[in-house]
């Protein structure tokens, strides 16, 4: 819904009346650069509806689906790379308890693989 500009809106405005602890980004790691292109538009439609000088963009990302991306790693590297900011939890289920932290090293090993 990144595209959305009166959600967008809606979404800067509470932001900036609620100022959260964490702003996450949730995208599915299973569409790959499509997620990467989601996160950037997302955090420009933020910054662009913000009603502040100095605009309240994502504090980190929550992945879902990560145990299915296999050779589409790439696209969670990316994220990071071009938002500076870290993966707090990958998804690896359909409940709470199947947030997991990044394991760099498993990523790294399925970049070798691919």
């Amino acid at each position: 819904m990144q595209d959305n500009a009166p959600l967008m809106t809606a979404l800067a405005k509470l932001i900036a009346v609620n100022m959260p602890d964490l702003v996450l980004f949730v995208g599915e790691a299973l569409v790959g650069n499509e997620a990467v292109d989601q996160l950037v538009k997302f955090n420009q439609a933020l910054a662009d509806h913000s009603m502040s000088d100095k605009p309240r963009l994502i504090d980190g990302i929550v992945l879902t689906k990560f145990d299915t991306i296999d050779d589409k790693v790439g696209a969670a590297i990316s994220m990071t790379y071009i938002t500076g900011q870290p993966i707090v939890f990958v998804g690896t289920g359909q409940t709470y308890n199947d947030l997991r932290s990044l394991n760099a090293r498993a990523v790294v090993s399925a970049l070798m693989k691919a």
